[in-house]
């Protein structure tokens, strides 16, 4: 037998949570009281997106990302819904568009104008209607473009293609009826090829999210999951639930076999549901509770002892509930490798809550930034729809990289094409690395022409982008300047 040390050497031992200061918070945020067991809020590198009390219907909030401080109580909202909004996510291709489920039995998918919702939005760019009951859930697919997944109190989950000409859709791609309960989560493998899903029976199932066909169910008696989550590509799946002694517990199951975990810790007595996140770059696993004011984290492996606790983030200030910025929209300058929007209620505040690796050098850390998802779509919805899968098109966040400054995206939300490299050119200058494999270079002359399009179509959308940046750059002054002269006025 193998001896293994009680201590477990990692360079992510000494992360520490940094809250950010009362000004650079979201104050004055009116969050909704609904006592539904999900984030509540959607974040991304651009806007974030809260769910709100509302008069008459169901609305959320989205504001700029760098709108911090105090928000005005007459904010515009989206609100379009007849019922309470129930989940909200943004799409990971295109930073402008975002889902919203509601009571209403409807999914509803909205564009934000480039600065932000400066009126009143009441007409959604597509309407899904298919389900009977009240919409619990949505989830993008995490690598073709305009399909989106939705879950419902009718125990259905539907399969939606977004890019048809139609404003208002009443026919799913697929319906996937193997659940005897309401969905508590739905979550993607690395290429979205598999969909786990935790119902309230307390099960865990994993689907061929495309023929909707039931592949394994996990029938556990000692762990009652509430919350389940892919682990990127270990083949295993953690989730979050109660032992048979009500305590709170984490489980990891091996996708070959879901008849028993292979793993299981209880964490405590408390009674608020547990959201899981991982971050498959660093391989840490971050566990928040409703209700509670710490973060834990730990670090995960493909070997046993599998889950290596590290250290929990504390607060005194609890969170409802809890919002994640993309990576690609972190400091990495500051070392920063996770970022938490947490909802405090009883201040009706934003707090973000950035989780950091201690480094004395100040330039770009290569070892804890690996290529990281891009937000761009690696397959189309027809693409996906007739049996291809793909993982994800990769990014370097080293900052003034052409990686960099090619990964935000085009406002064309059906633009998939972008400038390819060559072989021959070193990979750190490469745009977009497919699968972990360079694009081949053009030959003939089609293919010649079409590079020539897509590099024009890559200059206009720069330009375009550059002119964006210009204005918000004006917009942040002026805020700075009205800030000033209110503060000589007091």
């Amino acid at each position: 037998m193998t001896w293994r040390p009680q201590y477990h050497s990692s360079k992510y031992r000494h992360v520490f949570g940094k809250p950010a200061s009362k000004e650079n918070c979201y104050d004055g945020v009116p969050i909704t009281q609904s006592v539904h067991d999900n984030h509540l809020c959607a974040v991304n590198p651009r806007f974030i997106a809260v769910i709100t009390e509302c008069a008459g219907g169901g609305a959320f909030l989205v504001l700029s990302i760098n709108h911090t401080g105090k928000v005005d109580p007459h904010h515009p909202k989206v609100s379009g819904h007849r019922g309470n909004v129930l989940d909200i996510k943004w799409n990971p291709f295109n930073d402008f568009r975002i889902a919203s489920c509601s009571e209403d039995t409807t999914v509803k998918v909205w564009d934000i104008p480039e600065h932000g919702a400066l009126r009143k939005i009441t007409v959604p760019w597509k309407e899904l209607q298919g389900h009977s009951r009240r919409v619990s859930l949505i989830e993008w697919h995490p690598t073709a473009n305009n399909i989106i997944f939705s879950a419902g109190y009718d125990y259905q989950v539907l399969v939606w293609k977004l890019d048809v000409p139609e404003q208002v859709i009443k026919n799913p791609v697929r319906c996937i009826s193997v659940h005897s309960d309401v969905v508590l989560s739905m979550s993607f493998n690395t290429d979205g090829s598999r969909l786990a899903t935790s119902c309230k029976d307390k099960k865990i199932r994993v689907i061929d999210p495309r023929s909707g066909v039931l592949l394994q169910e996990s029938d556990s008696k000692t762990h009652k999951a509430s919350k389940v989550l892919f682990l990127g590509n270990l083949h295993m799946l953690l989730s979050t639930g109660n032992s048979l002694y009500n305590h709170r517990q984490i489980a990891l199951w091996d996708l070959k076999d879901l008849s028993q975990s292979s793993y299981s810790e209880d964490l405590d007595g408390s009674s608020g549901v547990l959201f899981p996140f991982y971050d498959p770059d660093t391989h840490m696993l971050y566990i928040a509770g409703k209700g509670d004011g710490n973060i834990r984290y730990y670090e995960i492996s493909s070997e046993k002892p599998y889950v290596h606790y590290l250290t929990e983030y504390r607060s005194p200030v609890p969170q409802k509930g809890i919002g994640v910025m993309p990576k690609r929209g972190l400091d990495v300058c500051s070392c920063e490798i996770f970022r938490f929007y947490k909802l405090v209620t009883g201040k009706s505040l934003i707090e973000p809550v950035s989780m950091i690796v201690p480094r004395r050098s100040e330039s770009y850390q290569e070892d804890i930034y690996p290529l990281t998802a891009a937000n761009r779509a690696a397959l189309t919805a027809d693409e996906w729809i007739s049996g291809r899968d793909k993982g994800p098109e990769m990014v370097s966040l080293r900052p003034g990289s052409e990686l960099d400054s090619s990964a935000e995206h085009s406002h064309d939300p059906d633009c998939l094409d972008g400038p390819r490299a060559s072989p021959d050119e070193d990979r750190s200058s490469t745009s977009h690395i497919s699968n972990g494999e360079l694009d081949s270079a053009p030959e003939t002359e089609q293919e010649i022409r079409q590079l020539l399009y897509k590099q024009q179509e890559e200059i206009r959308r720069l330009k375009e982008q550059l002119l964006q940046k210009d204005t918000r750059i004006k917009q942040l002054e002026l805020e700075i300047r009205n800030q000033r002269n209110s503060r000589d006025t007091l």
